[in-house]
Formats: structure tokens, sequence, C-alpha cells
């Protein structure tokens, strides 16, 4: 069973396997769609199919898209420094932003073109035969590749290859869409229904793009953390004698793992050593309950004496969720 690199991002060799397992599966992923894409849009000009060669485009993208995991799965593993003193975690997400963009990009162009094909006056031929051979292979090898980037995403816990994996996910669904239209062309030799098709896998394409950025833009916004993540840290700090009234809680992801803040109440008469023991068994506690943890910062105040100046407009409480504050 896969299980997901339960480590601190900090912590070198995590780092370091992380990565390695996002270049291998980059890697994997820019062989395989290079060959399925080069196969389509040959076999698609040649057979005559604008919904085969637009599927091949959508798998061109998807070549970018591992060479530029690639680029990203080096950047990610740079130390922090005086300018990014949090890492390079961050290259993940905006990268996969990006991804967004350019698959957007290429559902419009191929938007355009169906189109402008439906709208034309010229003749719609029925695509030849190799199209559809060229269809069921691109089937296989697209759902062989969303696996493998699928194992990979979770094993290296990366919301990039995760993305990927979905993508190709998408882009079976694409594959069998035009499938059903070259069946439908050839059973009605009628050259305009691979035409239509088209149509719908450029359709289907914008819709993966928005919902890929819009996963990203929540991460670059700090936002998306599951209320169970927060339940779980909540949980963590009630299970250590001590620790009282938890607030001001805030989840962020960073490259696949967990940066967390929190402010907790200790008993005032404690010393600073009692009281640095308390936060220590937190940090230990939150980390049993959540894996794949980047950083942890604990806010130590005394119970009851709430700092006056202390902002409420930002982070959550256990009334935010549901539970008893």
């Amino acid at each position: 069973m896969e299980q997901t690199i339960p480590v601190s991002a900090g912590a070198g060799a995590g780092a370091e396997d992380r990565a390695r397992i996002i270049r291998r599966a980059s890697l994997v992923a820019l062989l395989g769609n290079a060959a399925l894409a080069a196969a389509k849009v040959a076999v698609g000009i040649a057979s005559g199919s604008l919904a085969v060669v637009g599927d091949g485009i959508d798998t061109s993208v998807d070549v970018l898209i591992a060479g530029m995991t690639l680029f990203v799965s080096r950047v990610i593993t740079l130390p922090a420094d005086a300018r990014h003193p949090w890492g390079y975690g961050r290259a993940e997400t905006v990268a996969t932003a990006g991804l967004s963009f350019i698959l957007f990009f290429a559902g419009i162009q191929l938007l355009t073109s169906a189109l402008r094909s439906m709208l034309s006056d010229s003749p719609h031929d029925v695509p030849a035969f190799p199209a559809v051979v060229v269809t069921l292979v691109s089937i296989a090898g697209k759902l062989l590749l969303a696996l493998n980037q699928y194992r990979m995403g979770k094993k290296a816990a990366s919301a990039m290859l995760t993305a990927n994996a979905q993508n190709m996910a998408a882009d079976v669904a694409i594959s069998a869409a035009v499938l059903l239209g070259l069946g439908l062309s050839f059973y009605f030799k009628v050259g305009v229904i691979d035409t239509a098709a088209a149509l719908a896998v450029s359709l289907w394409v914008l819709k993966a793009a928005v919902g890929i950025f819009l996963e990203a833009n929540a991460e670059l916004m700090d936002g998306g953390s599951p209320p169970e993540k927060y339940k779980a840290v909540f949980d963590a700090v009630r299970s250590v004698p001590g620790a009282l009234n938890p607030h001001r809680a805030r989840l962020r992801r960073i490259a696949g793992f967990w940066d967390i803040n929190i402010d907790i109440e200790v008993d005032s008469r404690l010393t600073v050593d009692q009281a640095h023991r308390i936060a220590t068994q937190v940090e230990a506690a939150i980390r049993q309950k959540l894996e794949a943890v980047y950083d942890i910062v604990i806010h130590i105040e005394p119970a009851g004496r709430r700092d006056s100046g202390e902002s409420e407009g930002f982070g959550l409480t256990e009334s935010s969720l549901g539970g008893a504050d």
C-alpha cells in the first residue's frame, strides 16, 4: 500500500525523496505523452480527423506539463535563503496554476478550430479507420499514465502530480468521446460528427483548466484546508495536559506539506521552561496526527488573559468548526 512521505519538509532526506519521486513520475509522463501526442497528431492529419488532432494537441500540452514538473522538481529542493526564507516549495503551486493557463489556451484553440470547421461550407469527410486505432491506443496509454501519476502524487503528497493525474484521467474521457464520435461518423457516414466531438473535447479541456486553476489559487491564497485537518490539530492540543483553549489556528499547504500556526493558553504560574515543554508536547502531538508537516509555530498565552490587542481577523477556533470553544 502506498504511503505519503511523513517527514518534515525541512528534513533533507525527505525533501530529496519527494523530489526524486516527482522527477521519476514527470519523466514517465514526458516520454509517454510525447509518443502518444506524435501518433495522434500524425494519424489525425493523415486520416482527416479534427477530433483526433485536437486530442493530440491536448496531449502535446501534457508534454509541456511534464517538462515543467521536471524543472519544478529541482527548484523545490533548493534550500531557503534570504529572499525565500520559507524555501521554494511554492514553486510547485505556481507551476500548477501556470499549467492551468496552458491547458485553457489549448482548449480555446481547439474550440475555435472546431467552430470554424462546423460553420465552414466545405464538405466534412468521414475520417479514415487508423484514427480509431490510434484513439484506442491513446485510451489505454492515458489510463496507465493517469494511474502512475496518481500513485506517485499520493506517495509524494504532490498537488502538482495529482492535478496532472486528474488531467490525464480527463484525457481518457476525451479520447473516449473522440472514439464515440468516430464510431458515429463511420456508422452514419457523416463527417461533421467528428467535428462535433472535437467541440465537446474543447469544452471538457476548458472545464479541466478552470478546475485546476481554482485548486491552485486556493493554495496560493493559503485557503482550502479541510476542516478535518483543523479538527486533528485541535484534538492534538487537547490531548496534552496543561494545553488550554487552542485558538487562532492557521493551516496552509506548501508543496504538499502543512505549515501550522496556533495559539494556546497555559497556567500563568508556570515557568518559561515548563510552558515551553508543553508547547513541545503539543508540536509532537500534532505531528502524530498529521503527516507531512512543514513547520509548526505555537504562541503561548497566560490562561484567561488573552492579549487585548490580539487580532481576531484571522485563524480558526473550535467553535468555527462547530465544536466547543
